[in-house]
């Protein structure tokens, strides 16, 4: 079940929701485990120990180190104890065939694989129980000694699958104690919808370009269509991913929640470095906190810094799927990240902002290619039809498929900067200044917004109905 299916938006969610509001308050929580449990299990119910046995696990171990503070050896096995199985459960699901599969390669040996699925979420959830378990460690804050609430952290489904990803600290004081209201309640179901149509109506009509490309076959794809195909992956993930994001955080509000902002419109960005810290933010934060920092971060000389970053930015691109190539795009960006740091960030900061613009995007632009390819040889066929080295130069096809995208290719474009969103604000402000009731003016806002809102919904819902294209892209994660 994923948010952009008709049975989640019809059936699960207006469900869920109902039966959560007539809650009383003490109860709200153990609502949502049984829902959130509920909604993971779907389709993957032989899944369903994994996530008890996840809550069971960080739930004592945090307690044992609450109890034991002073004692740094039973803190310390704990610890171990969490990593060991967090981790483990990850490398086990997502990595066990990579690394049986490479040995076979590289050895010579016929290991057989272990037919598995991987869990859904298993890389957001994983993560999110192990800080909070690092941070009850760390004393930076106390154990949850209520399992109900605890769980409800562990499964709360707006964000189980496809994040943000959530750290305890960021609810601790929700998870006891939320209030709600409807501007709250609408503001939330404002941004699911609209974060609905970002993947519906947006991410999912490019991506079918983007998925041409590949029926073609890459032999056989001429330059134009070659750049836009990868194009059309750009704001596929793009609008994707923050659509899912908007979604959970929208969800959130719904439920009395305040998640972290996971994307910060990327393609806006001067640098790889400024790129970074504008997408997926939970995970660079993640990693930043409780990975680089724990290194050393930049704090032990440019040397152990360097090393620093590869260390985590191989684990990043590895985190993003077992293969060879997402550890390739992880390298690719600790390349230019140590580059920027190094020297090219000040000269990048003399050239004008439309150039510094061109060289992130293209840069980014060439790591999508890395990232969507996880063949090797396929990847380094892209790159050289994309430069005219292994195709036609053109072809009808691809003067077809440009003349009739170049109109959502604009409205994509527009659509990743703040130009909506400023034009929006200065039209509310001229309508505040002729308009001298302010009542009056929040009333015009709302009819409007109103009206948009379910016109996005209409269509969305319209698309989901009639058409066949509707993939979860983090089916890897």
């Amino acid at each position: 079940m994923v948010f952009s299916s008709i049975i989640f938006l019809f059936r699960f969610l207006p469900i869920t929701l109902f039966v959560y509001y007539i809650a009383p308050q003490k109860f709200k929580n153990a609502v949502l485990v049984i829902c959130s449990l509920f909604f993971y299990s779907w389709g993957e119910v032989k899944y369903f120990p994994i996530m008890i046995a996840s809550i069971l696990v960080d739930y004592i171990v945090s307690l044992v180190i609450e109890r034991n503070r002073e004692k740094k050896g039973i803190c310390k096995i704990c610890m171990g104890i969490s990593l060991l199985f967090n981790l483990g459960m990850l490398f086990f699901f997502k990595y066990t065939n990579f690394f049986v599969d490479n040995i076979n390669a590289f050895a010579g040996t016929h290991f057989a694989g272990i037919q598995l699925t991987l869990p859904l979420g298993i890389s957001f959830y994983t993560f999110q129980t192990l800080s909070y378990t690092i941070d009850v460690y760390r004393g930076k804050t106390k154990a949850e000694r209520n399992i109900v609430n605890f769980a409800a952290f562990v499964t709360l489904f707006p964000q189980l699958i496809a994040g943000p990803i959530v750290k305890y600290t960021d609810v601790s004081r929700e998870l006891r104690e939320r209030k709600m209201n409807l501007a709250q309640i609408n503001e939330g179901i404002t941004l699911f919808i609209f974060g609905l149509g970002k993947k519906v109506l947006i991410a999912n009509n490019i991506g079918s370009l983007w998925n041409q490309v590949q029926d073609i076959g890459f032999s056989n794809v001429s330059t134009p269509l070659a750049w836009l195909g990868i194009l059309a992956y750009s704001f596929q993930i793009y609008f994707d991913f923050s659509g899912y994001s908007l979604m959970a955080i929208g969800m959130g509000k719904m439920l009395g929640f305040e998640f972290p902002q996971n994307f910060n419109y990327p393609y806006i960005s001067k640098s790889i470095t400024e790129f970074w810290r504008r997408w997926h933010i939970t995970l660079s934060t993640w990693f930043r906190e409780y990975l680089y920092i724990p290194l050393g971060g930049n704090r032990r000389g440019r040397t152990r810094q360097i090393w620093n970053l590869f260390v985590v930015w191989s684990l990043t691109g590895l985190w993003h799927g077992a293969s060879w190539n997402f550890v390739l795009w992880g390298i690719y960006y600790f390349i230019l990240l140590t580059i920027e740091k190094i020297f090219l960030g000040e000269k990048l900061e003399q050239l004008p902002g439309w150039l510094q613009h061109v060289y992130t995007c293209l840069v980014v632009l060439f790591g999508w290619v890395i990232f969507a390819n996880e063949n090797i040889a396929d990847l380094g066929r892209y790159f050289l039809t994309m430069f005219g080295a292994n195709g036609a130069l053109y072809n009808q096809t691809a003067i077809y498929q440009w003349y009739t995208h170049i109109p959502l290719l604009i409205v994509l474009i527009i659509g990743s900067t703040k130009l909506p969103k400023q034009l929006l604000r200065k039209g509310w402000t001229r309508l505040k200044l002729i308009d001298a009731i302010s009542s009056r003016q929040e009333q015009i806002r709302f009819v409007a917004t109103s009206i948009f809102t379910v016109l996005v919904l209409y269509c969305s819902v319209a698309f989901l109905v009639s058409g066949s294209y509707n993939p979860f892209l983090y089916f890897r994660f």
